[in-house]
């Protein structure tokens, strides 16, 4: 048992806690750790030491009960899963010039405030501020100056749309008019059109990471050929997520094509600016994803006519040459070609058998002449008039008598035999 403080018996770690509240200010270590009210009320002396400071967000609770003097605020990033706690007085709320209430986008003055009871953190709120819708457009233009000088904006990024997507990726309302806008429109136009639809909150506090996270779901589907967000109109604050930096950078960086459909014509957020295709309205945005199927058709139809068509000149002026080249003589009867050439070579057969015979009768004549000549000039024309050779028995031919002995055996050539004579005078 432990020593009585105040006349009363105490438990042992009681009196521990008691002697010793605060002592342990040093490093801590496994042997020597803080109790829990030593390090929440160190996490309330370091967060004590920021001061005041300036918060901007979104207000996604008000809790305001009848009569007491303190209101509770839930503060929220709209591109985050982040939210704060804010605690104020009735006065400081009922100093704005415009109610609070859910949605609103605000710049929080205050100190941050640690409760070492619970181990929470809070926002003292000393000055609550509405963004005004001056301020608010302001921001914008500054966003979209940013955001082009990064070249987010620039067209030669931009990506056509596919002609006939296999899937199309949709993001918008739950069970809104947008949504039955596009898938009545494209089906209207294309029946087989196949829509894998995101349906998340694009108004308020989550509607800027719904957004995203339904993005990046369609994104990530290799079946998904492009993605439409899709909303109906609505304020400047009702649209403001879909101008949300965030959004804007992760559009930027989907691989998909993304349409564009927020609003109507007057309304221009900078996601319009940054998707690939920007439709004026849901019912566009149906119709410019998908092809017309009826036209299309009328369209197959009139370039098979005019295939049909191009086909049948092609034929008749190919008909037309074949009629002409029939008609030629050379085709009509190709037999004549022989019967020409027939006629040539018979011509010509002509011609060299009186070249021939002409040649022949040249060469007859000149064989005549020639034989008429060597008979005038032959010794036997001479020996056939009567005369004849004498010679001696050696084969000189006599010519003169003194070249003959007496008694020399001489022979006698006549036209017809010889004789053997014996020279005696």
């Amino acid at each position: 048992m432990g020593r009585a403080v105040g006349g009363r018996d105490t438990p042992p770690f009681y009196t521990r806690n008691v002697t010793q509240p605060e002592a342990r200010t040093g490093p801590t270590s496994p042997e020597e750790p803080w109790p829990v009210r030593v390090a929440s009320q160190k996490i309330g002396d370091w967060i004590s030491r920021l001061g005041t400071i300036w918060i901007e967000g979104q207000v996604t609770q008000i809790s305001r009960r009848p009569g007491a003097a303190m209101v509770f605020l839930t503060l929220r990033d709209p591109a985050a899963e982040i939210s704060l706690s804010v605690v104020t007085t009735r006065h400081v709320v009922d100093a704005s010039d415009v109610p609070l209430r859910d949605g609103a986008r605000v710049i929080i003055h205050g100190k941050p405030d640690w409760y070492a009871g619970r181990g929470t953190l809070s926002i003292r709120a000393i000055e609550i501020r509405q963004v005004g819708l001056g301020e608010l457009l302001a921001r914008l233009e500054r966003l979209k100056r940013l955001l082009n000088a990064e070249g987010l904006f620039a067209a030669e990024r931009k990506r056509p749309l596919p002609f006939l997507p296999h899937r199309i990726g949709l993001i918008t309302g739950r069970a809104s008019a947008a949504l039955r806008d596009v898938v009545e429109n494209a089906r209207k136009r294309l029946p087989s059109a196949d829509f894998a639809i995101r349906e998340v909150a694009v108004q308020g506090a989550t509607a800027v990471t719904s957004v995203i996270e339904a993005l990046n779901d369609l994104d990530t589907d290799p079946e998904v050929d492009v993605i439409i967000l899709a909303r109906g109109g609505g304020s400047v604050e009702d649209l403001l997520p879909f101008s949300d930096e965030t959004l804007c950078r992760a559009v930027f960086a989907c691989r998909t094509p993304v349409v564009s459909a927020i609003g109507h014509e007057p309304d221009n957020p900078l996601v319009d600016l940054v998707a690939d295709v920007r439709c004026s309205t849901p019912t566009d945005a149906g119709k410019r994803v998908v092809p017309d199927f009826a036209e299309e058709r009328r369209g197959i139809a009139a370039a098979r006519q005019r295939l049909r068509q191009a086909v049948r000149v092609k034929l008749d002026r190919e008909e037309h040459g074949l009629t002409a080249m029939r008609s030629r003589p050379c085709l009509a009867r190709p037999e004549r070609f022989i019967e020409e050439r027939a006629n040539d070579v018979t011509i010509a057969r002509q011609r060299i058998r009186r070249a021939f015979r002409q040649r022949l009768d040249t060469a007859g004549r000149e064989v005549e002449h020639a034989r008429s000549q060597l008979r005038a000039l032959s010794p036997k024309g001479t020996l056939d008039r009567g005369y004849a050779i004498v010679r001696h028995v050696g084969g000189g031919v006599v010519t003169d008598a003194a070249e003959v002995k007496h008694g020399e055996e001489l022979t006698v050539r006549l036209a017809t035999g010889e004789l053997s004579v014996t020279a005696k005078d």
